[in-house]
């Protein structure tokens, strides 16, 4: 037996989140039979259906990909730009990455048909933190660094954080190791432009607790169960964090 909102949500249409308020407007029915109790409990040989349709448990499954340049992070482009999904297997394409990165970066997607997991690992509340390696132009100073670390409005109303490092510094870029909590579209090239140092190059190298590693351009691999545990650990302990 299982909660109706994790059944629903490990048939990959939705999150938990999502599944309690369908459950709450009435779009579920079990055996015949509306329920909007939140706590009901079913089991496979119960018949759940969302919004009239017979919905299933799917075998939840969980990669990872290192994204070239020059490829977007959607399943379809109107202006017939080149995707993710033009280089990831066909029998793969039912994942849904975790987040973005734009076209001209690089690095890790964490794949998954695990709407309650996207859902986790993308909600702001929970401040989930991704690293980079950025290269930009220019030598980068302590004040710079402060500046991305106290905040910036790269919208009106909107605040950026950033946590950066320098890794290596010439007389012509810097290399720093930026860590975000935050999801704001183009975020680190707007918050680098801001200060003067506009990005060359950027790739991500892990996200939460899953990292790059292993894993050759434009390759996708099964991330292992043992990983899989430990991202689970670590998203529990952010809730505890958030609530407390």
């Amino acid at each position: 037996m299982q909660r109706l909102n994790k059944y629903i949500a490990s048939s990959g249409i939705c999150s938990r989140r999502k599944a309690d308020e369908l459950i709450e407007s009435g779009a579920v029915n079990v055996n015949g039979k509306i329920i909007k109790e939140l706590g009901f409990q079913v089991s496979d040989k119960d018949k759940v259906f969302v919004n009239k349709v017979l919905i299933h448990p799917k075998k939840l499954e969980y990669y990872k990909f290192y994204k070239p340049a020059g490829y977007i992070t959607t399943s379809d482009d109107e202006k017939g730009r080149r995707t993710i999904y033009d280089i990831i297997p066909k029998e793969l394409h039912k994942l849904k990455p975790v987040g973005r990165l734009d076209k001209d970066s690089t690095g890790l997607l964490i794949m998954t048909n695990d709407g309650d997991l996207i859902n986790q690992l993308t909600h702001p509340s929970l401040k989930v933190n991704k690293t980079y390696i950025v290269s930009v132009e220019g030598k980068i100073n302590v004040n710079d660094l402060e500046t991305l670390y106290n905040g910036i409005e790269i919208e009106k109303g909107k605040m950026a954080y950033a946590n950066a490092q320098v890794l290596d510094m010439d007389n012509k870029t810097t290399m720093l190791q930026i860590v975000l909590n935050q999801g704001m579209n183009r975020q680190i090239r707007k918050m680098c432009d801001y200060i003067g140092h506009p990005v060359i190059s950027l790739k991500r190298i892990q996200h939460a607790t899953i990292s790059i590693e292993g894993l050759k351009r434009g390759q996708i691999k099964p991330i292992k169960p043992s990983q899989i545990k430990d991202l689970r650990q670590y998203i529990k302990k952010l809730e505890k964090d958030s609530d407390d």
